[in-house]
């Protein structure tokens, strides 16, 4: 069938405590020359009030693979993509359908919000980046690279622009002048992922080193890191309150650590994203009563 023909593929897992409910990003992948056609976005919801409980959303209109997703920080019910087919585009949760489509310059495979909910960052293969207007869905600045991009994100201030590199680096720009101010030697091999804490106090780093590396915000040094997966740490989500970091790799657990003591709070095997989803919702639950 239909399903047997497709190759899954985990781009992002997010725990939302703030939104109440965890999200799965999950790519299709034909074998087929067709086109890829849809953003699969699995939500296992355990708030029995919310609209959104217990439903799997589809978001169809993309062209080619969705790499990656993010809510909106402030509206629970708007989301963003970023996509191959060199769109980006704006969708309503409530309706499953897209408020906004911009077409950008190249494949897209990272994306993000400011922390006020005005402009859209999206990067694309070829380490431009984008800065999209949301109330005009046009483009208000550009940056070009010379080296390797991979995660973007701002400071929850949304004075700084933070970039991970191919080189293991953290650049730090000001925004939204773009200059650089600084760069952060952070991994000695290509650094992934950046995620920062709610709270305002951290922000983590994942690598292809395997290791999680936890920075304080105001000083700018790092002050722990996880060493318990082994292959490449991919993508990095904290709790609502700061106090649990979550990173996963390709292998079969997800780790989820206490901040402040280190401890190993949970960890967990599967062998399917379901089973990883429903156990991630029982730890979120667990941790927010």
């Amino acid at each position: 069938n239909n399903v047997q023909q497709m190759i899954i593929t985990c781009v992002k897992i997010e725990i939302n405590c703030k939104h109440q409910f965890l999200t799965i990003f999950i790519n299709w992948r034909k074998f087929s020359s067709e086109n890829v056609q849809n953003l699969c976005c699995v939500n296992f919801n355990h708030n029995p009030n919310s609209e959104l409980s217990s439903k799997d959303l589809t978001f169809r209109g993309h062209g080619d693979s969705v790499d990656q997703l993010c809510w909106h920080p402030k509206n629970p019910d708007q989301l963003v993509t970023a996509s191959g087919d060199k769109t980006v585009r704006i969708w309503d949760a409530r309706t499953n359908k897209a408020v906004a489509t911009v077409n950008t310059k190249g494949e897209n495979i990272n994306i993000c919000w400011s922390p006020d909910g005005t402009t859209i960052a999206v990067g694309n293969k070829e380490d431009l980046i984008t800065f999209i207007d949301v109330r005009s869905h046009r483009s208000k600045a550009e940056e070009q690279f010379k080296f390797e991009i991979n995660e973007i994100s701002w400071n929850n201030d949304g004075d700084l622009f933070f970039l991970t590199s191919g080189q293991g680096n953290i650049h730090i720009m000001s925004y939204p002048e773009l200059k650089m101010q600084h760069v952060l030697h952070g991994h000695p091999a290509n650094c992934i992922c950046i995620e920062f804490d709610p709270m305002g106090k951290y922000f983590a780093t994942g690598s292809a080193d395997a290791l999680c590396s936890l920075w304080d915000v105001g000083e700018l040094v790092c002050v722990r890191t996880f060493a318990r997966l082994e292959w490449p740490v991919r993508t990095l989500s904290f709790s609502h309150d700061g106090k649990m970091l979550a990173s996963a790799s390709e292998d079969l657990v997800i780790d989820i650590s206490d901040v402040k003591s280190l401890s190993y709070n949970e960890g967990f095997f599967g062998h399917s994203v379901s089973d990883y989803a429903r156990v991630l919702v029982r730890i979120i639950t667990l941790k927010t009563k």
